[in-house]
């Protein structure tokens, strides 16, 4: 109990309590070094972070809250440390009371090298994950509590924390509620019909290259990987100039010559935009998942054909029960992946017409999905608060709907029948 007491009034006073001098006094070290090198830092960081600023003009709310989140990873960071050096204090403390007995020096060092081997390993991973992806998500969190707009910026004008305040917008004000309806049920049919699409013709035209009575198989797999081989960007541009209602070659030389009229506004009328989308991406989506199941069809053994065969199967039956399982429990992973990729594809709805066209008492345009309406918020109107707080949503889906998803996943689970 002692050794824990001396750890908790100053980290390694237990480990030389324990006489554990080296650990001990590595302790000491680390805890000294680290109020005198972050100290200052981490006080004038929680007061940033706490007020954001008291003169505007002088202080700067984003260098503050920058501050605080710093301060309060290196706070964790320093918690975690001292919660190992009083659980090892005590628990060393309950060796020795039953007899252990205190390695000598180079034992220790030894045996803590082994120990620690692993840590310091991903130790770098850990290092950058927290600066490179929790430092921001932090940041983004907590802006959705703020006033940042292009109105209320630094350092001229200070923040303010404003609570749920751009949460309970988005649900009441007319423009926000409205426009967050429209973009989020547009972005929920554009995930599960233009993935759903490019699966579905993925998985049939692989069946269909996969059958024995097709010849060419390598000649015909080639072609169809193709649309992969050509930089979406570059695709999507294409595409563009193919859908333009003035001179695109859609209007021009099909649509036109068919029915005759002045072809349809592809890029001007929100309906025919988001078919123009959807049709797109199975275009560019369709050779990937081709290319998967191509693979896991080779991989079937022809055994469980025949045994169907012998047992009087269909043809449906045997893709119901033989091919599409394998299929699914090979690749379910890899297709939940294209929904979340899809839910966030950014590139093809800017790239084709920048989510236009723009729509009356929206803020929004009319085949903007939830990712580039924030991009909208944040570099056309600077509404930053506004932007964070539909990335939480955003992510929270996105997360939620992987998470469960994937722990129905057969592959997630432990391996055994298919």
């Amino acid at each position: 109990m002692l050794a824990l007491i001396l750890s908790l009034i100053f980290s390694g006073l237990g480990q030389l309590y324990n006489r554990r001098y080296i650990k001990g006094t590595v302790f000491i070290l680390l805890e000294a070094a680290f109020f005198i090198t972050f100290g200052k830092f981490i006080n004038l960081g929680l007061w940033g972070i706490r007020t954001l600023g008291t003169i505007p003009g002088v202080d700067n709310s984003i260098f503050l809250l920058v501050y605080g989140i710093l301060s309060l990873i290196l706070l964790a960071l320093a918690i975690t440390v001292y919660v190992f050096n009083v659980l090892d204090a005590y628990r060393q403390a309950k060796w020795i009371q039953q007899g252990w007995h205190v390695p000598g020096m180079k034992e220790s060092i030894t045996s803590g090298y082994d120990k620690s081997f692993p840590y310091l390993m991903t130790f770098p991973g850990l290092f950058l994950l927290i600066f490179v992806v929790i430092f921001p998500l932090l940041f983004m969190l907590l802006l959705a509590f703020t006033n940042y707009t292009l109105y209320n910026s630094p350092p001229r004008h200070l923040l303010d924390w404003v609570g749920l305040k751009n949460f309970v917008q988005l649900a009441t004000v007319p423009i926000w509620k409205n426009t967050f309806i429209s973009v989020f049920s547009w972005t929920v049919v554009w995930t599960f019909a233009a993935t759903s699409l490019q699966i579905g013709v993925g998985m049939f035209l692989a069946v269909l290259v996969n059958d024995k009575r097709v010849k060419f198989k390598r000649f015909i797999r080639t072609i169809l990987i193709l649309p992969w081989a050509v930089p979406a960007f570059v695709s999507i541009l294409i595409f563009a100039a193919l859908f333009n209602d003035e001179f695109g070659a859609i209007n021009r030389n099909i649509i036109i010559p068919l029915f005759g009229g002045d072809g349809l506004p592809w890029l001007n009328d929100p309906f025919y935009a988001k078919i123009a989308l959807i049709a797109i991406q199975t275009w560019l989506g369709f050779p990937f998942v081709f290319a998967l199941f191509t693979g896991v069809l080779q991989s079937i053994s022809e055994d469980w054909y025949e045994a169907a065969d012998v047992d009087g199967g269909t043809r449906w039956q045997k893709f119901r029960f033989i091919t599409f399982p394998h299929l699914m429990y090979a690749t379910a992973p890899l297709l939940i992946m294209q929904y979340a990729g899809n839910f966030n594809n950014f590139n093809i709805i800017y790239l084709f017409n920048e989510g236009g066209p723009p729509v009356m008492g929206q803020s929004a345009g009319g085949t903007d999905i939830l990712i580039s309406w924030v991009y909208k918020l944040t570099f056309d109107t600077h509404n930053y608060s506004m932007a964070a707080a539909i990335s939480i949503i955003l992510g929270l889906i996105v997360s939620v709907f992987a998470f469960f998803q994937f722990r129905r996943t057969r592959s997630f689970k432990e391996e055994g029948n298919i």
